[in-house]
């Protein structure tokens, strides 16, 4: 199979103006840590209207799923005077199509997030959410990198360890696509989000950012216990990702309520 070219200047696009609840956030130690799993992981997963958005790689078809932790600040309304609230989050999601629109956009397996927050997102709009709780411990040198990268959570659905380091001379792998940009289109700039509600509905929601600036890392240790129990990714295969990229801090804007498909 051969991975189509993707191109930035094909998917950025200036900001919709937010209206009523819309949220504007910061995003602190974005990291995606992803792996290359077979598709047939996701047969009972993935509706009809999606089709997984593979890749060739080590000889085979496959999907990439990654795992991104970070830290919510300065999350607030994007329109009206509002407190600023701080959460740690992790979404695990993997990459599809949705054959209706052809566009490209990510399936949430599910979220964790630290914060009492979590109550409107979870039983409001019934978005696949789980409670955690996190601990993030980032030291960067003069440059911006990571000297060290290291995140706990604890959650009765999804315990989690990372730890990653960083340096200018750390290589990017881009396998399976025609080129880096291709990959980090793929990887970064999904701007649609699909996901089973707690209620079994189809729901949506969508972002907007603007080009992100990851850059690779390496990973020392990790331990994602949905990615075993669910086996999707051993332990001892998490020790060895397809990619790892952080960047420091981004910038969303989320267009809410989530919608229902019917």
């Amino acid at each position: 199979m051969v991975f189509p070219n993707l191109k930035f200047e094909d998917f950025l696009h200036p900001r919709p103006k937010p209206t009523g609840i819309d949220v504007q956030c910061k995003l602190q130690h974005f990291a995606i840590i992803t792996y290359a799993i077979d598709p047939a992981c996701f047969n009972d997963i993935i509706p009809p209207r999606f089709k997984l958005d593979t890749i060739e790689y080590q000889g085979k078809e496959q999907v990439l799923m990654s795992v991104v932790p970070f830290i919510n600040v300065d999350f607030s309304s994007a329109v009206f005077p509002f407190p600023n609230f701080s959460m740690g989050q992790t979404d695990y999601r993997v990459y599809v199509i949705d054959q209706h629109t052809q566009e490209r956009c990510v399936w949430f397996l599910g979220t964790t997030l630290d914060s009492w927050t979590l109550i409107v997102p979870r039983y409001l709009w019934q978005l696949p959410w789980q409670s955690a709780v996190f601990n993030f411990e980032c030291h960067q040198d003069e440059y911006g990198y990571y000297k060290q990268y290291k995140m706990q959570t604890q959650s009765a659905w999804a315990n989690a360890e990372l730890q990653l380091t960083q340096s200018k001379d750390d290589p990017w792998n881009y396998t399976g696509f025609p080129d880096l940009e291709s990959h980090l289109v793929y990887l970064t700039h999904p701007l649609a989000g699909f996901y089973h509600r707690r209620d079994g509905k189809l729901g949506t929601y969508r972002v907007w950012h603007d080009r992100l600036q990851l850059k690779p890392a390496q990973l020392l240790h990790a331990k994602f216990d949905l990615l075993d129990r669910l086996n999707w990714v051993s332990f001892e295969d998490q020790l060895n990702p397809y990619s790892v990229l952080i960047e420091p801090i981004n910038e969303f804007t989320i267009y809410l309520p989530p919608q229902v498909i019917q």
